[in-house]
């Protein structure tokens, strides 16, 4: 039942906002922001438990850890990235948030070369 208490902090800290934007929109902002950093950080337990579980799974198919720890980063940085630039576009921001989204596709496809390369030495190894 946590999603009910996720959507039911969410929806009061929304009509919250909405009153106090009226007079305060500066604060309703930064309130805003602070009720995003309080739901993410009240879900990284079930992403710490998520990751385990993979990592579980990972040890016993034998799966080369360095792929598995690439993956997990991978999905880090695309998590961090569009929540920063969802932000962004709270703010009214957008053109910052597509630049956060960029910075974050490139640093994946950074981070993704060694498994892109053990895959093409796989292929390249396989043709005869």
């Amino acid at each position: 039942m946590e999603i009910a208490q996720v959507v039911g902090f969410g929806v009061i800290a929304a009509v919250i906002i909405i009153f106090i934007r009226q007079s305060r929109p500066d604060i309703a902002q930064l309130l805003s922001i602070a009720v995003g950093v309080v739901i993410v950080i009240y879900l990284l337990g079930y992403l710490n438990l998520v990751v385990n579980i993979i990592t579980d799974l990972a040890l016993e198919a034998e799966i080369n850890t360095v792929f598995l720890r690439t993956l997990l980063r991978v999905i880090g940085v695309a998590y961090i990235a569009e929540f920063g630039a969802q932000v962004c576009r709270d703010a009214g921001e957008g053109s910052i948030a597509m630049k956060i989204e960029f910075a974050g596709k490139l640093i994946i496809l950074v981070m993704a070369i060694p498994i892109l390369i053990a895959v093409l030495e796989g292929i390249v190894n396989f043709i005869p």
